[in-house]
């Protein structure tokens, strides 16, 4: 029997006149996104993150101009960490924020990695540990979830976890999601916080928002190809790699946020009902015509960091 399929005639989405300047910014059409490589070609694909790292470490250092911080490169047990002190960092707060990259799993090592971090310990005011994990072509799964585990336990030995947030946005949202599952399964404490920005914690996506708005997010398509790459032939529902058909219990206060354009979006809420389900304490923020990158830099981001914020405030324990 054929599944019944809703056909939505074309139309064109306007970009709500409500939203700032900057909002609206983010909405506009971008242009044509390369190819991908075919799963076997490991130059191809290392031409590719080098030439997608290239255009988006240019905007990073854009963004990040005036941020100040104080930034030290470490060994996090074996991983690399950049540890990110900004001014507004008051010196008698313990809390750290270990904070795992976006990127798609294969993108924004190294200096954008810094870079986010960077971004990140200005929007939160708070220390951030960065972890620079490896990642495919050379270094798929699970390098990059033994490194986030590495650095996690490298904290733990300097920080009592009830003073440790653990966050990650897109493809850091994943592994933030996975290392709470793995470090339960070893035996560590969990943290006193965790934050998912638009995870990407389903790489089979089977979430309704893959197809609802695939070509409405103007900045995010389907990243099957890459699942499978990171994947390195292992099952992509396996908690470790898609952690929303996790066991969820026990994990720590959560709070998760998309936006109503974000491909993400079904990753994001069903997370949410699936803690929510585990007992989890877990909040939803939903920006307005949000898309996957949310609105950075503008009055509707803003408000997202400072729930953040708050959020951070209410579980962690200085």
């Amino acid at each position: 029997m054929t599944e019944p399929v809703a056909v939505i005639p074309a139309r064109n989405l306007p970009i709500p006149d409500h939203l700032s300047p900057v909002a609206r910014m983010y909405l506009a059409p971008q242009p044509a996104m390369a190819d991908y490589p075919a799963l076997d070609d490991k130059a191809g694909w290392r031409a590719y993150v080098d030439a997608v790292d290239a255009s988006v470490l240019p905007l990073l250092l854009q963004i990040s101009a005036h941020a100040v911080a104080e930034v030290t490169a470490r060994d996090a047990g074996g991983a690399k960490v950049f540890e990110i002190v900004p001014p507004e960092h008051d010196p008698e707060d313990c809390g750290v924020v270990l904070e795992m990259h976006g990127g798609a799993l294969i993108l924004c090592g190294g200096d954008a990695c810094k870079l986010m971090g960077i971004g990140s310990a200005a929007r939160l005011k708070r220390r951030i540990w960065s972890v620079d994990y490896r990642m495919p072509p050379e270094h798929p799964y699970p390098a990059a979830l033994d490194d986030c585990i590495a650095a996690y336990r490298a904290l733990l030995a300097e920080r009592d976890p009830s003073q440790i947030i653990v966050s990650g946005g897109s493809a850091g949202g994943n592994l933030a999601a996975a290392l709470m599952l793995r470090a339960r399964d070893e035996g560590l404490p969990m943290p006193a916080g965790l934050i998912l920005g638009t995870p990407e914690i389903d790489l089979t996506e089977s979430g309704d928002s893959f197809h609802t708005n695939d070509g409405v997010d103007p900045g995010l398509r389907s990243l099957m190809p890459v699942n499978l790459l990171y994947a390195d032939g292992h099952d992509l529902k396996h908690p470790y790699l898609s952690p929303l058909f996790g066991d969820l219990k026990d994990f720590p206060p959560t709070i998760l946020t998309t936006g109503t354009r974000d491909l993400y979006l079904s990753n994001t809420v069903r997370m949410h009902r699936a803690l929510r389900a585990a007992g989890v304490a877990a909040e939803l923020h939903v920006t307005e015509a949000g898309p996957h990158t949310g609105f950075p830099g503008g009055p509707e981001g803003a408000a997202i960091d400072s729930e953040i914020r708050g959020f951070i405030e209410r579980v962690i324990v200085t």
